[in-house]
């Protein structure tokens, strides 16, 4: 299964069966740690929650670390992950609409199908008009395709990008991490609110 040298021989449908159990996994994990609920995530942009800061950055910690264990121990190929290729305008505007999305309706995408999954009506609505913006994008596609292309940096790595090995990233990481859920704890108790539990 993609770089997992211990998979790497297993037939296509088995591959396919491990993905979807994975993404299953993913789900139930968002939603039970509260990622159903828009209050909890726009609760993040204005203080009085963190548990999105905290449980991504854990995410990408565990991520991070495994993969350097994994591939120390022969069982992962680094050199076969797929990296993003980096467009700079696309990342900057898009990164503002969907921060703005996320404050408005309380979503991203995937936090969106897990509040639906468990029969959020604001979380439908949300995903209309994601959809809805995803088209609308695709119809005028060649009137921004020009700006959105523009500042190719191709697919580049935070680590190489700073001049650093992947160890020492992880480590840096870790500490910054370790640093913002101290401010994160203290932001909590000072924008701290009555908690909501009546959500759509």
């Amino acid at each position: 299964m993609g770089p997992l040298s211990i998979l790497s021989e297993l037939p296509e449908w088995l591959n396919l069966l491990i993905a979807f159990f994975i993404g299953i996994g993913f789900g139930f994990s968002l939603e039970q740690a509260g990622f159903s609920s828009s209050r909890k995530l726009a609760g993040m942009f204005y203080g009085y929650d963190t548990t999105v800061l905290k449980v991504f950055f854990t995410a990408a910690i565990v991520a991070l670390a495994g993969s350097q264990l994994l591939s120390y121990f022969g069982l992962l190929n680094l050199k076969l992950v797929f990296v993003n290729p980096y467009y700079m305008n696309s990342a900057i505007i898009g990164g503002i609409i969907m921060g703005a999305g996320f404050v408005m309706g309380g979503y991203c995408p995937g936090t969106g199908i897990s509040a639906l999954s468990i029969g959020k009506i604001d979380a439908l609505i949300f995903l209309i008009g994601g959809m809805v913006g995803a088209f609308l994008f695709a119809e005028t596609y060649p009137y921004v395709q020009t700006l959105a292309m523009e500042n190719y940096k191709g697919a580049m790595r935070i680590d190489e990008w700073m001049g650093v090995s992947a160890g020492v990233f992880t480590f840096l990481l870790i500490v910054a991490a370790v640093a913002l859920f101290w401010v994160a704890e203290l932001a909590e108790k000072r924008y701290s609110r009555p908690e909501i539990t009546n959500d759509l």
